[in-house]
């Protein structure tokens, strides 16, 4: 793998970042202003978004770190943050632990690395996205090897969905120091063979990366995960840094503006660019961030959370609190990486085992789900994962 592709598919992934189905819709398109200061304001999680706790059972051969890469109907799919090769599927309901699958090594059903994986439950497969292998190799639920196909000829496959039944939806990251990388990274992909099915245009002057360059080298970049892809039901949020419009992309193919900044992207320096982190039915939460890095005290791309409120019609800062707590604890929205793949759920975090018990024999939690889980846990068991679901 050319040296380009290697950095930054190691910046992305240490850094990554009430309607039935199918009749979820997005209003008209707003405007934000990334260089101007906003009110602050207070947020309870509950009251705007449902919640779920599933354990993850704990058994000799269920032993896991947690980090959630899929959820579907029927199955939550997680592995180690370590790259030992293991795979688990739980039962999305109980958490009970139902697979184990590795096949992790050289040979050509093997995969070398697994930062992406997709579930696939209209077909009954496992995506494993390679992205040293530059390959996507595809097992079915027993871990049996079905076929596999390589990224296109000089793209690297950063971020990759489910679209459809037959379809996979992909962000192209590949980045070198000559070209900066592709001017049309967003396509669909056939779930048979990996060929392109769609490009997908998103029209900007010159591409732009959340990375700073020295001397050929890459001295500061985002601290916090950029997803180019968010999941919205079944519609699909697409945000190129190089625009300044956000989209919303449709199951027709139709692609429409969500989100237009200002000042334009291409006419500021430094930059400050405009993330989406989640969609919900009244709010949008986005992230600002400023192109600029202290290699001396290695901090920079100062991030600001803001939300725009459908229903108020402005945008402040927030901070958001989880009331299954005595005190309100204050949290994260922001999905954790990597972020997994379930339309209906807008964010997901790992709660550790060990904390909740200690949450638990202090008094801090409420009277509820929460507290039950942790009345029965052990401070080595699994850890209990949090779903932040959008509310019907």
């Amino acid at each position: 793998m050319e040296k380009g592709k290697t950095i930054l598919a190691i910046i992305l992934l240490s850094v990554i970042v009430g309607c039935e189905r199918g009749k979820h819709s997005t209003p008209e398109f707003i405007t934000v202003d990334v260089t101007k200061s906003y009110p602050k304001k207070e947020l309870i999680l509950q009251d705007f978004m449902d919640v779920e706790y599933i354990p993850l059972e704990t058994t000799d051969e269920f032993l896991t770190q947690g980090s959630v890469v899929a959820i579907g109907e029927d199955f939550i799919v997680v592995r180690n943050r370590i790259n030992d090769g293991d795979i688990f599927l739980f039962e999305r309901k109980t958490g009970k632990g139902l697979k184990k699958i590795n096949r992790r090594g050289q040979g050509p059903e093997e995969y070398v690395s697994y930062p992406w994986i997709i579930l696939d439950e209209y077909n009954n497969e496992i995506f494993v996205n390679d992205i040293l292998l530059e390959k996507i190799l595809i097992y079915d639920f027993d871990g049996k090897f079905k076929r596999n196909f390589r990224h296109k000829e000089g793209a690297l496959y950063v971020h990759i969905y489910n679209f459809d039944k037959d379809n996979l939806i992909c962000y192209d990251g590949f980045f070198d120091y000559d070209n900066k990388g592709s001017m049309n990274p967003f396509f669909l992909i056939s779930k048979k063979d990996g060929s392109i099915t769609k490009e997908i245009q998103i029209p900007f002057e010159e591409k732009i990366f959340p990375l700073l360059l020295r001397g050929g080298s890459i001295y500061g970049s985002m601290p916090e995960s950029h997803y180019p892809i968010i999941s919205y039901f079944d519609n699909w949020i697409l945000v190129d840094l190089s625009s300044d419009t956000i989209y919303n992309y449709q199951p027709d193919h139709t692609m429409i503006p969500l989100i237009i900044r200002t000042p334009s992207i291409q006419s500021m320096d430094p930059e400050v660019f405009l993330f989406l982190c989640i969609l919900t039915n009244r709010y949008y939460f986005m992230v600002t961030a400023r192109k600029e890095y202290d290699i001396n005290t290695q901090q920079g791309f100062s991030e600001i959370d803001i939300i725009y409120d459908k229903q108020e019609n402005t945008i402040f800062e927030y901070n958001v609190y989880n009331d299954d707590y005595i005190d309100k604890k204050l949290m994260s929205i922001k999905p954790s990486r990597p972020r997994p793949l379930n339309n209906d759920i807008a964010s997901w975090k790992l709660l550790e085992s060990y904390q909740l018990v200690e949450s638990y024999k202090k008094g801090q939690l409420k009277d509820g789900k929460l507290k039950d889980i942790a009345a029965t846990l052990d401070s080595e068991d699994n850890p209990v994962i949090m779903l932040i679901k959008h509310k019907k």
